[in-house]
């Protein structure tokens, strides 16, 4: 049975998509200007939430599909990213070849490229990680260790700050916590979204704390420290949940909701039209402010993809870009279930 959307959850999902995407459009405008810009604290603000309520909400509907056995889950949240990983990585280095090249030669990118199947390479370490979770979640349950028990581990990795210098690593201890609450506090979270619809004075007064306390910790240089990035970036997947449950009360909701129901479009394309859309406004100087730029590149980056995705859907051609063809599964579904499975990542 095909598994209903939350409208609450696509919207917190698009916000987090645009999220990440403004802190790559806004930070490569900032690197290749040598300067920065307002948008740089719109960056910062968002910097204790974007990741930790991206990889919560991955984990969110977890327990629906935790029982399965061994073959249609590592099919359907192991195989399902790789491919997609293969894939985008693969046409990133096609992009980047030339450039590479003249640096490392031929010979060190193809290195470089076999490498990035060990260390995951730029923006595509998320969906190289969530497998990952997704495995030692399952082993932890099959193994029948208590929630509680992988939730303190997993709250402890954070709080190392653990820093080898090895992506993999330091961003597993870092995330996990957070991916492993959304699966653990699932019903919790459900009822505070609930909770927002029926409560809203209360909700936007958290909502007004939250965001002088996180804004005060950022401006006071400490948010990034462990000892308050786990704290903050619960409370700030919470205010995002919150921010999403009165969104979507409104009728300007829709598109949000979209973003984030195809989040992963978004996530695996727009590195293409961000890099475009910099240098041709950069080099042409047609926008002086640095700020306006990276939001006209943020734009570049969330809508062209979505556009070229929804092209794709009306010709019906090169689909498998962005959907999971039957070659690559190890089960069999109907056409809809495929489209279905391919572009939510998160559940």
């Amino acid at each position: 049975m095909a598994q209903q959307r939350v409208d609450w959850v696509d919207a917190a999902k698009g916000i987090c998509i645009i999220f990440v995407v403004m802190m790559h459009s806004t930070l490569g405008v900032e690197k290749a200007a040598g300067e920065t810009s307002w948008m740089h604290l719109v960056v910062a603000f968002a910097a204790p939430f974007r990741m930790p309520d991206f990889f919560l909400i991955s984990g969110l509907f977890l327990a629906l599909v935790l029982d399965r056995n061994w073959r249609k889950y590592f099919d359907l949240k192991v195989i399902h990213f790789f491919y997609f990983y293969a894939l985008w990585v693969t046409i990133q280095f096609l992009f980047k070849a030339p450039g590479l090249a003249s640096e490392y030669g031929i010979g060190g990118t193809v290195l470089l490229y076999l490498k990035s199947y060990i260390e995951p390479f730029g923006t595509l370490w998320f969906i190289y990680i969530l497998p990952i979770f997704f495995v030692v979640t399952k082993t932890a349950h099959d193994l029948h260790i208590p929630v509680w028990m992988t939730g303190i581990v997993a709250a402890l990795l954070h709080l190392t700050g653990l820093h080898t210098g090895w992506l993999l690593v330091d961003e597993f201890a870092s995330r996990y916590v957070f991916f492993f609450a959304g699966f653990a506090l699932a019903p919790l979270i459900f009822r505070i979204a609930e909770w927002v619809r029926h409560d809203l004075p209360k909700a936007a007064a958290f909502l007004l704390v939250w965001a002088l306390v996180n804004g005060g910790l950022v401006w006071a240089g400490v948010a990034g420290t462990p000892v308050f990035s786990l704290p903050l970036g619960f409370a700030g997947a919470v205010a995002l949940i919150c921010v999403a449950s009165i969104l979507v009360q409104s009728r300007f909701s829709g598109p949000i909701a979209w973003l984030g129901a195809h989040s992963i479009v978004i996530y695996l394309a727009f590195f293409l039209p961000m890099a475009i859309s910099r240098i041709i406004l950069l080099k042409t100087g047609l926008i002086p402010d640095l700020g306006t730029v990276s939001v006209l590149v943020t734009l570049s980056g969330v809508l062209a993809p979505a556009v070229f995705y929804l092209i794709l859907q009306r010709l019906n051609i090169g689909l498998f870009l962005f959907e999971r063809p039957s070659w690559a599964r190890m089960s069999h579904t109907s056409p809809s279930q495929n489209r279905k499975v391919a572009i939510e990542p998160g559940e």
